[in-house]
C-alpha cells in the first residue's frame, strides 16, 4: 500500500517526528509492506456491484496485525468498569457487564496506532475519544490513525470511512484542550 495523504491533527505528526521518529519509520514500513492486491478477496453481494471482487477489510486488518506484530507492537486492552450509581431510583438491572473493555490496535513505547477499515463513526471515535482515553490512562502520548482514501474505499463494501471525510470533520470540529498530543 502507499501513503496517499497525511494530516497532522493538533501538531501530531511533528510531535511524533520529534519523539518517535524510529516508530514513524516502522509505521511507514508496515504500510508499504501490505500488498493490497492480495486482499481483493471479497465477492460483492450488492446489487450494483454483484460478483465484483472488493478489498476485504478483515484481510487487510490481518495484514496490518502481522506487520505491526512482527515489529513488537502490541494490542493494548483496558477493562471498563461501568458505573451503576447513576441509574434512576427504582431501576434494577440483571445484566452483568463483566468483561467489557476498550482496546487500541497497536501500542509501542507510548505511541498508539489504530487501523480503521470500518464504519465512519469508528474513525472519528478513535481520534476524538479513544486516543484521549488511552492518554488519560497513561498508555499513549500520541496516536496515528490509518484510514483508506476515497479511491480505495470505492473498491470496498459500502459504508467504509475514508481519509477525505475524516479530514473535513476534524477541520470543522477544531482542536480541543483534551486532544492529543499535548501542547508543549
Amino acid at each position: 500500500m502507499i501513503i496517499a495523504g497525511e494530516y497532522s491533527f493538533n501538531g501530531g505528526k511533528e510531535y511524533i517526528q520529534q519523539y518517535y521518529p524510529h516508530l514513524l519509520s516502522e509505521i511507514y514500513e508496515v504500510i508499504g509492506n501490505v500488498d493490497a492486491r492480495q486482499h481483493k478477496t471479497k465477492e460483492s453481494k450488492e446489487a450494483r456491484r454483484s460478483y465484483q471482487m472488493l478489498y476485504s477489510p478483515p484481510s487487510l486488518n490481518k495484514a496490518f496485525k502481522t506487520g505491526f506484530g512482527t515489529r513488537g507492537w502490541v494490542n493494548r486492552r483496558v477493562r471498563c468498569d461501568y458505573p451503576t450509581q447513576f441509574y434512576t431510583p427504582g431501576y434494577q438491572t440483571s445484566v452483568k457487564m463483566d468483561g467489557s473493555f476498550r482496546d487500541m490496535d497497536f501500542v509501542k513505547e507510548k505511541l498508539g496506532v489504530e487501523v480503521q477499515f470500518g464504519k465512519y463513526s469508528f474513525m472519528v471515535y478513535n481520534v476524538c475519544a479513544k486516543m484521549t482515553i488511552f492518554k488519560n490512562l497513561g498508555h499513549i502520548d500520541a496516536g496515528v490513525e490509518i484510514v483508506p482514501v476515497k479511491q480505495l474505499v470505492n473498491a470496498m463494501s459500502s459504508g467504509v470511512s475514508f481519509f477525505e471525510q475524516f479530514i473535513w470533520d476534524l477541520e470543522q470540529r477544531g482542536v480541543s484542550n483534551i486532544d492529543i498530543p499535548p501542547k508543549s
